[in-house]
């Protein structure tokens, strides 16, 4: 679960009001100093007003209050669009839902109204099929919800830690059902130790080991949480050693193991002398970047609209949406890098400093640049701005219930992982073993001529995601994972830290792109079967 920093305060009443009315997630807050906030992100609730084109998201269901939740400016999606714009819905259509498959996702304390969140989406979304195969798991304990967060949800303990994080975990269960809506779904819920540390991961760790053991091979395992490589000091390889012999023992088993490539673009958290800054250089996040983990990185889905900009002011003095930043078109697909100037947040990417460059990133070594593991490996959609819905009743104190809008790579690997569980359930059918250490296959099918094509109905297992430009504002200029930042007036800049550059081919934002899914589960399978 990556936690950020936001840094400073917000300069603007406008944009404290907007984004503090988000509630769960990692909703920007004006503060007199650093804070960390749980990874995923959620659409504020600020009220907007609908341009020209109408109201941009409606909620599919009255929220517990009666109202249909509506935003103006953010998009959203649900199942049967993030299926229909990736190629899932063919699979679905040939029967392909995860039977049989066992998704884990790994979380920092889950949720306590996980289940029945998951039966409302299931509700909503799939009332045709059984009821969701869902357990909750609490390896160290089930945490005390009893006391529920009235507070902003930024401790690194206790009830509002855990509302902070319950969004993360409500995301991961009901996207992963999205995709696989009939696998077995596991949740995991480990209280860390810190959100920005190392000293937590003995927790999620044991957790992992816990799931390796008991759980069938093949399991494919997503996980939200991270932190930055220089966190782990001089003796990162070593440390970091402990932890890849588990991720080895899940790849002999013929399991698969994701991890979200972060959100904070090049830039990383850092923690000094019990003070939160961050890096004067470009960073990437561990777990992503262990050789033995396939790195998940973000794009924004642009499916049926087009994105407009013509103002670098995200929001009003008012604390509304500006609609000369937020506007659209109706019509149009296509996906660039996420890189969301408004929140700031963007797709993390970049060499490792602990990490020697694998032999199956052989071919990627010009653009690494250096002897290094490049991440990440893949993509899928990460935007708020084009977000998915997820029904969330857990801690009514603190975050409105009903319907909202998440993004975050954190909502990436999770829809990745119900993927990789449809492949194996193809695997399983046919009478082949699950795909199990997926990067080899990765890149034996990404290195192919032709394996990634940039138009977005092109062919191809992936869509290749290149450089873009919308409106004439420069947030519309989507080239890089550079983070920007606020300015005083309102309006937003690139940040002090280069990122690095969306490449036609593979590249250090968003690797070989997004899966087109059915070439992408016939390609990777083709792999798996091959000598």
């Amino acid at each position: 679960m990556r936690n950020r920093l936001v840094a400073g305060a917000i300069a603007t009443l406008g944009l404290a009001t907007a984004l503090a009315a988000a509630g769960s997630g990692r909703a920007v807050q004006a503060a007199a100093g650093p804070v960390l906030v749980p990874q995923a992100f959620q659409a504020p609730d600020v009220p907007g007003k609908a341009g020209a084109e109408g109201d941009a998201c409606t909620a599919p269901t009255a929220d517990p209050s009666g109202v249909v939740k509506t935003y103006a400016w953010i998009h959203c999606y649900t199942p049967v669009k993030i299926a229909a714009a990736y190629g899932v819905d063919a699979l679905h259509e040939a029967g392909s839902l995860g039977a049989g498959q066992t998704i884990v996702l790994l979380d920092a304390y889950g949720s306590p109204t996980a289940r029945q969140d998951l039966q409302k989406f299931h509700d909503t979304f799939f009332p045709t099929l059984p009821s969701p195969d869902f357990d909750v798991v609490y390896p160290q304990g089930k945490p005390d919800f009893r006391n529920g967060c009235q507070g902003n949800g930024t401790g690194l303990s206790g009830p509002c830690a855990a509302a902070g994080w319950s969004g993360e975990a409500t995301l991961d269960i009901e996207w992963a059902y999205a995709i696989a809506p009939r696998a077995h779904i596991v949740l995991i819920g480990v209280p860390p130790a810190e959100t920005e540390g190392v000293q937590g991961f003995p927790n999620l760790f044991n957790a992992l080991q816990q799931a390796i053991d008991t759980y069938p091979a093949g399991t494919v395992i997503s996980q939200s949480f991270g932190v930055t490589e220089q966190t782990f000091g001089g003796a990162a390889q070593a440390q970091t050693a402990r932890f890849d012999a588990i991720y080895r023992a899940a790849a002999a088993k013929g399991d698969t193991v994701l991890a979200s490539s972060g959100d904070d673009g090049s830039t990383g958290v850092a923690k000094q002398h019990g003070q939160t800054t961050t890096y004067p250089f470009p960073t990437v996040g561990w777990p992503a970047t262990s050789s033995y983990v396939t790195a998940v990185g973000g794009t924004q889905l642009q499916y049926g609209w087009t994105w407009q900009p013509a103002s670098d002011v995200p929001f009003l003095p008012s604390g509304d949406y500006n609609p000369a930043y937020f506007a659209f078109t109706s019509g149009g697909n296509s996906e660039p890098v996420w890189n969301e100037t408004w929140l700031p947040a963007a797709t993390g990417g970049g060499p490792s400093v602990i990490y020697p460059r694998p032999a199956w990133q052989a071919q990627q070594a010009p653009i690494i640049g250096r002897d290094a593991r490049g991440v990440p490996d893949l993509s899928w959609n990460a935007a708020v701005n084009g977000g998915v819905l997820v029904w969330i009743t857990a801690f009514p104190g603190y975050q409105r219930s009903g319907w909202h809008v998440y993004g975050g790579t954190s909502a990436a690997s999770p829809q990745v992982a119900g993927l990789i569980a449809l492949a194996n359930e193809q695997q399983a059918a046919a009478g082949e073993p699950p795909l199990g250490f997926l990067n080899p296959l990765l890149y034996r099918v990404g290195d192919q001529p032709g394996a990634a094509t940039a138009a977005f109905g092109g062919g191809g297992s992936f869509r290749d995601i290149v450089p873009h430009t919308y409106g004439t504002a420069a947030s519309g200029v989507l080239t890089d994972n550079r983070l920007w930042q606020y300015n005083a007036d309102g309006s937003v800049s690139p940040g002090p830290v280069p990122g690095w550059p969306t490449l036609p081919g593979w590249d250090m934002t968003t690797g070989f792109g997004s899966p087109r899914a059915p070439a992408f589960v016939t390609a990777v399978r083709g792999a798996r079967n091959s000598p």
